[in-house]
């Protein structure tokens, strides 16, 4: 692989009154707290600064629900961006709203990478999913920015590098956080993870 090909770019939603409880939040349309707003345009300082300066001809697309789309815009790449669904988040079913803890208590040992949710998305449907997402970031022919969610990232991540979606219990990722996915000696490769220096100011 050239050292050209295309890398994807993560951002992670900014804090929301629900990722702040540690709720699943699925298609519940929460808006931004002002934290996660701040932190948004922190996000998007960052990407207009060196080395990014701003990311001119990257192509742009977010998840629609307003938590996505909000982050997106105060950082500065609302203008650029196109809403695609596929970037929604997980669709939790009956867990939706849930934090893990209360639906251990229902489900002991239960663990969403390998035993899913009732009345929402399979596994194999959120893979499906990360899967359209990487096939059209490697297609782009120029690097990608995407801003989406927890759950949805990590299985993107996950599928990048050609694990099973279950590898995405392993690598966290932080309210508004930046991401690089790319390449190494040919190989899909994780070049930046979780990165949330920007919230550090």
């Amino acid at each position: 692989m050239a050292a050209a090909a295309p890398r994807i770019l993560l951002a992670r939603h900014g804090q929301t009154e629900w990722s702040l409880a540690g709720k699943h939040t699925g298609r519940t349309d929460i808006p931004l707290l002002e934290e996660g707003r701040r932190g948004a345009k922190l996000l998007g300082e960052r990407l207009h600064r060196e080395p990014w300066g701003g990311l001119p001809g990257v192509e742009v697309r977010t998840s629609p629900l307003v938590r996505a789309s909000e982050t997106c815009e105060l950082a500065g790449f609302g203008e650029r961006a196109e809403p695609w669904d596929a970037l929604m988040e997980y669709d939790y079913g009956a867990y939706e709203g849930m934090a893990p803890p209360e639906i251990q208590a229902l489900r002991p040992g239960w663990f969403i990478w390998r035993d899913g949710v009732p009345d929402g998305e399979t596994l194999a449907q959120v893979s499906a999913r990360a899967d359209e997402v990487v096939a059209w970031a490697r297609s782009a022919g120029r690097d990608v920015l995407v801003f989406a969610h927890g759950h949805i990232l990590r299985s993107i991540a996950a599928r990048w590098l050609g694990e099973d979606i279950s590898f995405a219990a392993r690598i966290r990722l932080d309210p508004t956080s930046l991401s690089v996915l790319g390449w190494a000696y040919g190989d899909p490769a994780v070049e930046r993870w979780n990165d949330t220096g920007h919230l550090e100011r």
